[in-house]
């Protein structure tokens, strides 16, 4: 087994796979309130053709997968490829991002089929902002799925929370609070200008030092050390079960230290979440190439991943795909 390392010394480990752009929120920060034009389902890569690129990543180095949407939950046989992945040997850790609603359902059949992770996305606590934020999410149902994933196994459990200026960020402390008495890891997320037909301005912009100023205003944090190579600082309160994470793209970028790669669900490999440089993976899947052909193209994709993205410089510019299309 090898070692994919890119033209600034980054060893690449961190394969994230989108399975689907389709969504059963519409969160608006993530796509337009009308909603996007959806990929064609044949135009969709297969469980299969995933499964290929995924023994192929392996081979070179890759030892962690993440599977996000979309929502990944509504594709149909996600369990049995799930399965698959976790069947795939130097796969160590295999994990999923979810908004949560059709969580209580699945988790146990999740963490049957080989899942060792999930991630959360909730971004208030407050039911009617809940709904209005997601385009008619119900957070009781959100809350009952993180209790069952508990229940089963699937630790830790991590909560993602995107912060907004006049929105949520009034919510700090008390997303917070949910560390003290629950083994989760809460994590603040800077608010990103992804989407060519985003609303996002300067102005909604909360950095992590000012969250985690306010954090540190109720009680004291106490830096953790680092566990991986995740793009999260972490702390925890005096006195709490579980941890708080700031994960800054924007303020203090991780760039030097990036270990991944994006496979969208229409088979184009991003190497940088924020560039819009992609590798069309899908005509070398269905055409007659052989897998050793696949390898050099994904090993040429990291050679040219970038050192850092540009989005907080003068020129200003927006990652012009949607975070649906992209998978988180």
């Amino acid at each position: 087994m090898g070692d994919l390392i890119d033209n600034y010394g980054r060893k690449i480990n961190y394969l994230r796979i989108s399975i689907t752009d389709r969504c059963n929120l519409r969160c608006l920060y993530c796509m337009p309130v009308d909603g996007i034009r959806k990929i064609n389902r044949s135009d969709i890569l297969s469980y299969e053709e995933i499964l290929r690129i995924v023994k192929i990543s392996v081979k070179k180095g890759i030892s962690k997968i993440r599977l996000t949407g979309g929502e990944p939950l509504v594709r149909k046989g996600v369990i049995d490829f799930i399965h698959s992945l976790s069947e795939i040997s130097g796969v160590q850790d295999l994990s999923l991002t979810t908004n949560g609603v059709l969580l209580k359902d699945f988790a146990g059949d999740l963490f049957n089929a080989g899942l060792c992770r999930i991630n959360v996305s909730i971004d208030s606590l407050n039911d009617i902002k809940f709904h209005e934020i997601t385009g008619g999410g119900n957070l009781g149902k959100v809350w009952e799925g993180i209790r069952e994933a508990g229940k089963v196994g699937l630790s830790p459990l991590k909560i993602n929370t995107v912060v907004m200026r006049g929105f949520n960020d009034g919510e700090v402390i008390d997303f917070a609070k949910l560390s003290i008495n629950n083994p989760y890891h809460i994590r603040f997320i800077e608010y990103m200008p992804i989407g060519r037909d985003s609303k996002w301005n300067k102005g909604n912009f909360v950095s992590s030092r000012e969250i985690r100023e306010r954090i540190e205003a109720f009680r004291r944090l106490r830096p953790l050390e680092p566990c991986g190579a995740g793009p999260a600082q972490m702390f925890r309160m005096d006195g709490a079960m579980g941890e708080i994470g700031f994960i800054s793209p924007l303020s203090d970028h991780f760039c030097s230290s990036c270990s991944r790669l994006r496979l969208t669900a229409d088979g184009k490999l991003r190497t940088c979440l924020l560039s819009d440089e992609e590798v069309n993976l899908m005509p070398f899947l269905r055409g007659d190439f052989m897998d050793s052909e696949l390898s050099r193209l994904i090993e040429s994709a990291i050679l040219n991943k970038p050192e850092k993205h540009h989005l907080w410089e003068n020129t200003f510019k927006k990652c012009s795909r949607n975070m649906s299309a992209i998978g988180g």
